[in-house]
């Protein structure tokens, strides 16, 4: 008897450590954004699947037809030149593009020392889940990637790389390769012998930014906000006394609902300036039609009659957020 007591208490006393075994229900809110979540992760799937079974045809289709052109050779001669020929081409595209690669590189080592000073500062992380952190370790890769593009590239700053961030960084594809300056301080201890040169772009500030300055280091907010976090670049760089400026969008475009860009917009606006010098082509160029609102097509084709870029940048698509935003 005493041991069915025992074992009942038992019973009662590992029910009640137990937690609750019933879930949580998720909001009305809350399930919008996973079944979206979920849309758009399968949807991504499925378009990866389809260029994967894409390329896998094209690769069947040229060794169908170097079988064929082969098999067509009249003679062993005439062979073996066809082979010769091709690894003589094969050669020549691997030769091309190690002198690309050779000369990406060069014009990056030359920027650290002749081009304009971009910093994207990553002391936000606190305030962004790992999904955020993840969208901008994105769009960081695309500032690289547009950057290593660049006739006449920046020189780049990572400031406040740690922690999560860092370790997200760190899953890049060759991410320890990059010529880019990477710092665990802040931008304001990395930097501190040109305080007097620090400007942070945030669109709460008063000054317009007509100009790029080389002798300037222009700072980006990484922060993937949602909104959620109004104003905290430039009450940052008050506190600090640094200088802040805002980008002139105001003066050259209107724009929709959606009034903020991301950090790989902001980064290649800036170096399509450098290069073109001029702001409202380098606006038109960058940001994405269905965010400049209402747009004349005459205004359109008076931007050097060059493509729009960028309209399906996916760190857009994403809708993320940085504290830069456009005012009018």
């Amino acid at each position: 008897m005493e041991e069915e007591k025992e074992s009942e208490q038992n019973d009662q006393n590992t029910l009640e450590s137990q937690p609750n075994s019933q879930p949580t229900p998720l909001s009305k809110n809350a399930q919008k954004k996973l079944l979206k979540q979920q849309k758009w992760e399968a949807k991504k799937a499925e378009k990866k699947a389809q260029v994967k079974e894409q390329k896998m045809k094209e690769a069947e289709r040229k060794r169908k037809e170097w079988e064929e052109r082969l098999s067509s050779c009249a003679s062993e001669e005439e062979r073996l030149k066809l082979i010769e020929s091709r690894r003589e081409l094969r050669k020549e595209r691997m030769e091309k593009r190690a002198e690309e690669k050779e000369d990406k590189v060069q014009r990056l080592s030359k920027a650290k020392e002749f081009g304009q000073n971009i910093v994207i500062d990553l002391e936000f992380a606190d305030l962004m889940t790992n999904s955020e952190i993840h969208s901008l370790v994105q769009q960081i890769m695309y500032c690289y990637a547009v950057n290593r593009r660049c006739t006449s590239p920046g020189h780049l700053w990572l400031t406040g790389c740690r922690g999560e961030m860092e370790i997200q960084l760190q899953r890049l594809p060759g991410f320890d390769k990059w010529i880019i300056e990477k710092e665990s301080q802040s931008y304001i201890d990395a930097l501190q012998d040109q305080k007097e040169n620090l400007v942070y772009l945030t669109a709460d500030s008063e000054t317009v930014l007509d100009e790029l300055d080389l002798k300037k280091i222009y700072i980006i907010g990484g922060l993937v906000d949602r909104n959620r976090w109004k104003g905290i670049t430039m009450k940052k760089a008050s506190e600090q006394g640094i200088q802040t400026a805002k980008l002139p969008i105001g003066s050259y475009l209107k724009m929709s609902s959606s009034q903020v860009l991301t950090v790989n917009q902001v980064v290649e606006i800036l170096l399509k300036f450098v290069e073109i010098k001029d702001w409202k082509a380098s606006f038109f160029q960058v940001i994405p039609q269905r965010k400049r609102g209402e747009t004349d097509s005459e205004e359109l084709q008076g931007v050097d009659g060059e493509e729009l870029e960028n309209e399906d940048d996916p760190s857009d698509k994403k809708k993320r957020c940085i504290e830069v935003r456009s005012t009018q």
